[in-house]
């Protein structure tokens, strides 16, 4: 895939090899080759796909708000032939919301991000946790950790990255193991962070498993579809928060 690309960039194309089956380490080594060569360092996923205008959308943005970093729209993309509750319930949506175009932002994350190459010399110390490599959510620390070394991040909503869902990805049981992990996940970044205590953290997981339970009733009442893979999913994402007290970490697999 690199000899292919090899002569079509100005500043030719870079390899490297991490092979250590932890992101946090390969991004790292990432990010360091990146600001060797160029003022700013641009992030996806490799399951996602810029738009073709993602990159100019994003030096558009950079140069209208003078901002250190941004972050754009993640679209879910199912295959063809997904069965329909995957785009009729919040599947779909994921963890993305569509903000205006050019509005602070509290953090980014790598499916859709660009960064200043300066601002990550001036601060060596901000760089993706490798305890965190097999778990997840290194994005969301190594972001809020920029934020609170005077990363000043906007939002670019023309800059969209889709993420392309494959077929085996598109079935009930990996959509509920996902929400299980990212309840996980946020327990652990969020008390990582200092964001918030583990008894807020499992609060929350109550109340938003609560949520969860009367919300297909409420959609009844108004004689809306219940959307009950959607309730079941949120109440083990709920779980998967909550156990984290226990010290329970699940990996990203």
């Amino acid at each position: 895939m690199v000899d292919e690309f090899t002569g079509r960039f100005e500043l030719g194309i870079h390899y490297r090899h991490s092979g250590q089956q932890n992101i946090s380490l390969a991004r790292n080594l990432g990010l360091e080759a990146g600001i060797d060569l160029a003022d700013w360092v641009a992030m996806t996923d490799d399951d996602c796909e810029p738009d073709a205008e993602w990159l100019s959308a994003l030096l558009d943005t950079l140069e209208a708000t003078g901002a250190d970093a941004l972050t754009g729209p993640l679209i879910l993309r199912f295959p063809y032939d997904s069965p329909g509750w995957l785009s009729e319930e919040p599947f779909a949506i994921g963890e993305n919301e569509i903000y205006d175009d050019r509005a602070p932002m509290p953090l980014a994350q790598t499916h859709n991000s660009i960064i200043s190459a300066a601002w990550l010399r001036k601060h060596p110390d901000v760089r993706f946790d490798p305890d965190l490599g097999r778990l997840g959510g290194e994005d969301m620390i190594f972001y809020r950790t920029a934020v609170e070394a005077g990363l000043r991040i906007n939002y670019a909503r023309h800059a969209v990255v889709h993420e392309v869902v494959p077929p085996a990805r598109a079935n009930l049981r990996y959509q509920l193991r996902t929400q299980y992990w990212l309840g996980n996940s946020e327990y652990v970044t969020n008390t990582q962070s200092g964001m918030a205590t583990p008894l807020r953290m499992v609060l929350r997981a109550g109340r938003r498993g609560t949520d969860a339970v009367v919300r297909p009733f409420a959609r009844m009442s108004r004689r809306e579809s219940p959307q009950w893979r959607w309730c079941v999913a949120t109440v083990l994402r709920s779980i998967g928060m909550a156990i984290g007290i226990f010290g329970i970490r699940i990996d990203h697999r």
